[in-house]
Parts: C-alpha cells; sequence; structure tokens
C-alpha cells in the first residue's frame, strides 16, 4: 500500500511538472531568455527554498546547520551540467513541442539518469536487483521509441502548415539533436541528488521528516543549474538587446505571474520526488528506479497536454494508436519493478 502512495504522489508532482510548459506559452512579448530567466529565478531558487523553509527545516535549526560540515560541490557541479540539459531542454519544446520534446529528452534522461548511479555504485546490471533495474529502463526506452516513433509518423503526415500551427519553430532534425544532448546532461541531476547523499542523512539526524529530507540536495542541484542557464540568459539578453523584457509594462504583470506558476509547477516534479521516495524505503528497487518513474510519468502526461494543445491535429489514426501503444508500454514500465 506504501508503494502505491509514494507513486501516487510522485504522480503528482510529475502531472505539475508536464503542466508547467503551458503557463509558459501565455507569456507574452518576451523573448525565450528573458522568460526562461524569470520563470528560473522561481522554479529553480524561490521555490527550492520556500520547500525548505516551511517543512524541512526542524524547529530550533537554522537553513545552515542543514549544510554544516558537508560538501556541497558535487551536488552544485552536476547541477550546473544538468544546467545544460535545462537549457537544451528548452528549446526542444521550442523545435519539437510539448509532447514529443520532452519524449525524447526525457527518456534519455530516464534510461542515463537511472542507469548512472547503480554503474558508479558498482552495482551489477546482469544479476539480481541490478538486473530488473535494467529491465525496467529497457520497457521504458522502448515506449519511448515508439512514441518517437509516433512522433516521425507526425512529422510526415502533417503539412508544413499544420506543423507550424502545432508548434511555432518545428524542426524534426535540429529538434530531436537538441532534444537527446538534453536527455544526456539532464541525467546529472539524478547524480546530483546521488552526491548529496551524506546532506540528506544529516538533515534526517537534525529532526526533518524522511520525506523532506531531500528538499536541501535539491536546492543545490537547483541552484548549479541556474548558474549555468542565468549565465547563458543574460548573454542572450546582452546579445539580442533585450533587456527591456524585464521592464515593460503593457505585459510585466502578465508574464511574471505565468512565470511563477510555472516555476511552482516545474519544481512540484522535485518536491513530490522527495515524499514519493519517503514510501518506498522498503523497496531498494523501486528507490532506485525512482527517476525513471519520475521522468516515464513526466513523458505520459506531456502527452496528454500535447493532445489537449492539438499539437497531433492532423494525423492519422496509425500514429494515434501507435502513441497510444507507446504510452502503454510507458505505464508498464511503472509497475514492472513492483511485480518482479
Amino acid at each position: 500500500m506504501e508503494i502505491i502512495i509514494g507513486l501516487l504522489i510522485i504522480a503528482v508532482g510529475s502531472f505539475a511538472q508536464s503542466s508547467s510548459y503551458v503557463p509558459i506559452n501565455k507569456v507574452k512579448g518576451w523573448s525565450w531568455e528573458s522568460y526562461w530567466l524569470v520563470q528560473g529565478i522561481f522554479a529553480w531558487i524561490v521555490f527550492p527554498l520556500i520547500g525548505i523553509l516551511f517543512v524541512t527545516v526542524p524547529t530550533g535549526v537554522s537553513i545552515f546547520d542543514l549544510y554544516a560540515g558537508q560538501s556541497l560541490f558535487g551536488s552544485i557541479f552536476y547541477g550546473m551540467l544538468w544546467g545544460i540539459g535545462g537549457l537544451t531542454f528548452g528549446l526542444s519544446m521550442r523545435y519539437l513541442g510539448v509532447a514529443m520534446g520532452q519524449s525524447i529528452a526525457l527518456g534519455t534522461c530516464s534510461a542515463f539518469g537511472t542507469l548512472f548511479p547503480a554503474l558508479f555504485a558498482g552495482e551489477n546490471l546482469f544479476a539480481g536487483e541490478g538486473l530488473v533495474l535494467l529491465i525496467g529502463v529497457s520497457i521504458a526506452i522502448a515506449g519511448i521509441a515508439v512514441i518517437g516513433y509516433a512522433g516521425a509518423l507526425r512529422s510526415k503526415n502533417m503539412s508544413i502548415e499544420d506543423q507550424r500551427k502545432a508548434v511555432k519553430e518545428f524542426a524534426l532534425t535540429k529538434g530531436l539533436i537538441v532534444a537527446l544532448m538534453a536527455g544526456v546532461m539532464s541525467a546529472c541531476f539524478n547524480l546530483g541528488l546521488g552526491a548529496g547523499k551524506e546532506i540528506e542523512i544529516s538533515v534526517r539526524a537534525l529532526g526533518s521528516s524522511k520525506m523532506f529530507s531531500l528538499t536541501p540536495v535539491i536546492l543545490l542541484v537547483t541552484l548549479g543549474g541556474a548558474i549555468t542557464n542565468f549565465t547563458y540568459c543574460i548573454f542572450q539578453n546582452i546579445k539580442n538587446k533585450t533587456f527591456s523584457d524585464y521592464v515593460q509594462g503593457r505585459h510585466l504583470i502578465n508574464n511574471l505571474l505565468f512565470c511563477v506558476l510555472a516555476g511552482c509547477l516545474w519544481y512540484s516534479q522535485f518536491f513530490g520526488l522527495s515524499m514519493g521516495k519517503a514510501f518506498l524505503q522498503d523497496s531498494p528497487v523501486m528507490i532506485a528506479f525512482s527517476w525513471s518513474i519520475l521522468m516515464s510519468l513526466n513523458i505520459l502526461f506531456s502527452n496528454v497536454w500535447g493532445l489537449i494543445l492539438k499539437e497531433w491535429k492532423g494525423v492519422g489514426r496509425k500514429t494515434y494508436i501507435i502513441l497510444s501503444i507507446g504510452l502503454a508500454i510507458l505505464i508498464f514500465s511503472l509497475i514492472f519493478p513492483n511485480i518482479i
């Protein structure tokens, strides 16, 4: 029962993340680099801090005590690498749309983010729990490949005009390259969480609930990502002379509100992951597979949004069937480790 509760909590956070790109579509008159920086302030700094201050820090303890005597570099460094993935992840949405962009990027992120920590820990992926993990990830990748094929059919069957209506800057080849790069680099987020394991243990020793002991580590990783993203966005602001976006009175309030909403929804996935993993503690395989579960759910919900936003409008029945099969395989990958 606890595993089901944990999966439901992760699913809620995942649905929120998959919805985070919808408010961005409501941003008006700002360049890509401007709204990406502003939503990042809330997604990677403000809400992670709020999460720590309101639910993690025990009574009589300061936020600085959570990090006292601990090495912070590993999580921040991996966060900076993840930040590169975050930049290209945003571009994958730009060129492929919410559904296909997230599917390819998150699928790659799911595989590398799940298997890298196991390999670095010296786990044998061809026996015991390691084999279950490898098979589960392989099933997820198979589902993602089917979804990718459906996306290729969509590109083939839709007219250029329909593609532009669904995704204004649709570019399949460029989008696939960017999405794959985004996935590999984004996998570093999970490595950053692993690098902060001692911090998580220390936070619990100070009296914090196990459901929220991961949030201080999440802040370190997102802080590293913020350094990379903010540097690039400010460079683009200078290059494109778009600093005026931040003071445009006409759309300022509208854009700030939707960037705040996008940031909150995005952070919810990791807040949910922190809570959900607390209910998976009795299953080492599910703990190891939790990253893949989160990414697979993100893909599932992003394709639901893709259908709602009519990104698949105009495709044939065959494409819808293949997309459905891919989503079904993904759903099966979520429960596979728990039925073995």
